[in-house]
């Protein structure tokens, strides 16, 4: 397994050691002593998660406040556009975001700690995409900042039209008017 830090160095892109030949791939997915290794602290996942979207759909900016989520996401199915915006107050990245394509073919994963907002688009027909998560969903604690925040200025990749998004996503509040992590 590699593990890349990205222009937020809390935030990893994971790439397993891929072994292919005629019959197809193989590859281990998770391997619990190399991850810890990777982020520097022990993680433990508790609940583990899969979407499947069409393509088009945006998914994000979501986070929980209380019980907050470290994600480890991963594309099984098609492609998407995955990005993790630091919403840590202290933080000398706060504010800035990194996105990365996930997708079936080059079996990158991110790592997105508690913290950061994440969310994905779909850029490929359908996509299935998995999360690992370090603590369970809780709605009542669940935020979500708007896709297309001008503050962020996340560079969303064309799908040629508007993104499909859920009530609640279309219900994002801006970063400057969200409840925000304070360390």
């Amino acid at each position: 397994m590699k593990a890349t830090p990205t222009s937020i160095p809390d935030v990893l892109v994971i790439e397993p050691k891929v072994f292919g030949d005629a019959r197809g791939f193989f590859f281990e997915s998770f391997n619990g002593k190399a991850f810890d290794e990777a982020v520097g602290r022990h993680v433990e996942f508790v609940q583990d998660n899969h979407s499947r979207s069409a393509k088009g759909v945006l998914r994000g900016l979501h986070y929980q406040l209380e019980q907050t989520q470290g994600k480890l996401v991963r594309v099984t199915r098609g492609a998407v556009f995955d990005v993790a915006v630091d919403i840590r107050r202290a933080s000398s990245t706060f504010g800035k975001w990194v996105g990365v394509e996930l997708s079936e073919d080059n079996h990158k994963q991110l790592w997105v700690p508690e913290g950061f907002a994440h969310g994905f688009l779909v850029l490929s027909e359908s996509a299935d995409f998995l999360y690992k998560t370090t603590d369970y969903y809780a709605p009542a604690h669940e935020r979500a900042i708007r896709w297309d925040d001008e503050r962020l200025g996340i560079q969303w990749p064309d799908v040629g039209g508007a993104p499909t998004l859920s009530a609640k996503d279309l219900a994002g509040l801006p970063m400057d008017l969200a409840e925000l992590f304070e360390r």
